[in-house]
């Protein structure tokens, strides 16, 4: 999660100019804030003392007042020993980029349609009316990826969250990977409090899985079981949630055999997957939010401990390990706080965030692909 700050960075305030803005920032707290003491850094302050209405009413009334003086309050620690940082944000506005939206959009079609045709035999290159071929699996995937992203991104408008339409990710077309990336959203502006950050951060995964279960199981009951050759497949890792559909709608399978998964199942496997992937509980993926919003300021142990959990996970599948080391380098373990960070979670949507959680173990496969 990201949101705006100035665009060029402004010199060092004089001793002077950030006393006399220090004291229009504490005018702002009149009446919501008794102030007890106060720490300047460069054009940051923070103020410490007791609030003297609700956080959620609080942080509105703030938001308003500093704003226009360009800053964005954060509010942390409770009612009767508070702590606010007054923090240099300016108003985002976003200008859609429509034509890359569009053109990621069709570069990750043609990339997806090619892996959906290769899966099936067929070369497009060779044959480019065989790109019909990849329709089942790009059209599947590309609807449940697209589904999760739309399910975050109106979640954010719904909370007056600044937020850009999702970028689609293309990846190469090499057969087993899917041809893309995934997708995502960029949010420009903080998130208010953590209500609004966990429905921000739930809604993509489960709007997911009201595309990918049904998929799966429509895929499945278009499979084929056949005995296991010796070479030349890949074998797409069960989770207890995947092993409990296979055998609702196949049953048991003979000895030496294996499902033969329809393009449009091994979609939902994919999107099942990215699911899994993206309620890891670390830094600012999906699970990450959730584990703030239900655990606070032990988010950051949170994301250890999954980082460690992947390193053992590394025992079955090199993969874990390799996606531990670029969680670490490129998503990092540390979340940043919402406006108010006080209010906590009400009890409806911590059991939500619960039953989230209990989804990652669900939906995780020990061991994702193996090439014979």
């Amino acid at each position: 999660m990201r949101f705006g700050r100035r665009n060029e960075p402004e010199p060092t305030p004089s001793n002077e100019e950030m006393f006399a803005l220090e004291a229009a920032l504490r005018g702002t707290l009149d009446g919501i804030f008794v102030v007890y003491d106060r720490q300047l850094v460069g054009r940051s302050a923070t103020f410490g003392g007791q609030l003297l209405m609700e956080p959620r009413p609080a942080i509105g009334v703030l938001r308003e007042r500093m704003r226009a003086f360009g800053y964005t309050p954060f509010l942390q620690g409770n009612r009767e020993q508070a702590w606010i940082q007054a923090i240099p944000l300016a108003d985002v506005e976003i200008k859609t980029n429509l034509r890359l939206h569009l053109g990621l959009f069709l570069v990750t079609v043609l990339t997806t349609l090619l892996t959906g045709a290769f899966m099936q035999g067929v070369d497009p290159f060779a044959n480019p009316l065989g790109l019909v071929a990849g329709i089942p699996f790009s059209f599947t995937l590309l609807a449940i990826l697209g589904t999760h992203e739309f399910g975050h991104y109106f979640a954010a408008r719904h909370h007056g969250m600044v937020v850009t339409l999702p970028y689609f990710i293309p990846g190469p077309p090499i057969p087993p990977y899917p041809g893309t990336f995934g997708a995502l959203i960029r949010m420009k502006t903080p998130v208010r409090d953590r209500n609004a950050l966990f429905d921000v951060a739930v809604a993509g995964p489960l709007a997911g899985l009201v595309l990918a279960i049904p998929a799966l199981l429509i895929g499945l009951s278009l499979s084929r079981v056949l005995p296991v050759p010796a070479t030349g497949t890949t074998s797409f890792g069960g989770s207890l949630l995947t092993q409990f559909l296979e055998w609702a709608v196949v049953g048991p399978l003979p000895p030496g055999h294996d499902i033969f998964i329809h393009p449009v199942g091994l979609a939902g496997w994919f999107g099942l997957f990215v699911t899994a992937l993206n309620l890891f509980p670390v830094g600012q993926l999906d699970g990450g939010h959730i584990a703030y919003a239900l655990f606070g300021r032990y988010h950051t142990r949170i994301s250890q401990l999954m980082i460690l959990i992947l390193a053992l996970l590394g025992y079955f599948s090199l993969n874990w390990i390799v996606w531990a080391a670029l969680l670490l380098l490129l998503m990092g373990i540390r979340h940043t706080p919402p406006l108010d960070d006080i209010t906590p979670l009400d009890p409806r949507r911590r059991w939500l965030g619960y039953f989230a959680l209990l989804l990652l173990v669900l939906t995780l496969p020990p061991i994702p692909l193996t090439i014979q």
